[in-house]
């Protein structure tokens, strides 16, 4: 099943497993299951990093980055072609927080102006939310799921006015496993004539991504995560028309420039969204990162992760006293589960111990989700590409055979 929000304009092929193992050197060390905390790398992607650091050491810093430039430069080409961007409207920062607080925190809010999100909004969004509240009165408004836990399209409409100033979501969520219909509420923020966020974290390098049937004013992601980068990156796609109406919340000497003693004028393209010091040598593995998604391919990325995800989830559901938690029409990667007298915390350190990584997910995460569901702390295991049937086994091998306490 497609979805909208998730680009399909080639047809997938196959990946060759055996090369892609050969070329991630974690794949012979542990069975990895935590891609949607941190993927493993691919060698090109360390080697790079590895290579310009070592540079650096030799000539220097300002030297290494100048001999980079076309390197550097490139990476806002590579990352723009992920969602089908122009370069110009790419922004490199240092993770995906601070690339959609860049964004939030430069909208024109002011008292009494909505915010409508979903109940599965990331924390660090919803706090944002929160202080801007208290400090200019703004309101929020969760929009409601529909019967399969994806934001409700419809009710999104019913909740419009004039008031609605930013439609804000996270289009798939930290746990749960949906993907929520991102080109939908852009026809909705559209038809608001309002800004739209959308929080792409745990999307870009998962799936096919096409950032103009989204309409998006404004869309955030990380390096560490399905797009296999480094730790330490991230970026922020800005439409036009962001960038010819939003200013940052904070400018330097990269973002601007100081034209008189009392005058400045800012940047015109979404470079304006960072600032000047920045690790050189990750931003280059970011863009080697991005053009390896590029040529494994999105949609062939896409269609195994999803294949190996619902082989976990049937084998997880086949084990007694093991319920799947996750909602939405179109599942991805990210499988989330609890078990029965057993706590999650002790299920992630077992498999730990038999070098299967995965991780947990709280209520403090995706507190109106959680809460409203009245779900404990879950066991999430989130697969790749790179990961094989046998891992996938391996991992449900174990949840079936752990001693209960």
């Amino acid at each position: 099943m497609s979805t909208p929000s998730i680009r399909a304009d080639c047809a997938a092929t196959a990946i060759d497993l055996t090369a892609v193992r050969a070329d991630t050197p974690g794949c012979a060390e542990v069975i990895h299951l935590n891609n949607a905390g941190a993927a493993l790398p691919p060698k090109p992607v360390t080697e790079s990093i590895v290579r310009y650091i070592e540079h650096e050491a030799r000539i220097g810093g300002y030297e290494a980055a100048e001999a980079a430039r076309e390197q550097l430069e490139s990476t806002y080409s590579a990352v723009a072609s992920l969602i089908g961007a122009q370069p110009h409207q790419i922004a490199l920062v240092e993770n995906a927080t601070r690339a959609w607080d860049m964004a939030f925190y430069g909208l024109p809010l002011s008292k009494g102006d909505r915010v409508l999100t979903c109940r599965s909004e990331y924390a660090s969004n919803y706090l944002a939310y929160l202080q801007v509240s208290r400090r200019k009165g703004i309101v929020i408004d969760v929009i409601p799921d529909n019967e399969f836990g994806e934001v409700d399209v419809g009710a999104a409409l019913r909740m419009l006015d004039r008031r609605v100033k930013l439609i804000s979501i996270t289009h798939v969520p930290t746990n749960g496993g949906l993907v929520n219909p991102a080109e939908a509420l852009g026809q909705v923020a559209r038809a608001a004539g309002c800004y739209y966020l959308l929080d792409a974290c745990q999307s870009v390098g998962q799936m096919p991504i096409d950032i103009e049937a989204i309409g998006c004013d404004f869309l955030s992601s990380t390096g560490r995560k399905f797009l296999r980068g480094p730790r330490g990156t991230g970026f922020l796609y800005a439409s036009d028309r962001a960038i010819a109406e939003i200013e940052p919340p904070f400018i330097d000497g990269h973002a601007a420039t100081w034209t008189s003693r009392a005058e400045y004028a800012i940047r015109n393209d979404a470079r304006r969204f960072e600032n000047w010091e920045a690790n050189c040598a990750t931003r280059i593995g970011l863009g080697v990162a991005a053009r390896y998604a590029n040529t494994v391919g999105l949609p062939s990325i896409w269609q195994r992760v999803r294949s190996l995800a619902a082989r976990l989830r049937e084998l997880l559901s086949s084990i007694p006293g093991v319920s799947v938690c996750d909602q939405g029409q179109v599942k991805c990667g990210i499988v989330t589960f609890v078990c029965k007298d057993r706590q999650a915390a002790t299920i992630k350190a077992h498999l730990r111990q038999q070098k299967i990584n995965c991780s947990t997910s709280d209520a403090s995460w995706t507190r109106i989700d959680m809460d409203g569901r009245g779900l404990p702390t879950l066991v999430r295991a989130s697969v790749h590409y790179y990961n094989t049937d046998g891992e996938i086994d391996a991992l449900a091998e174990n949840i079936r055979t752990h001693p209960r306490s």
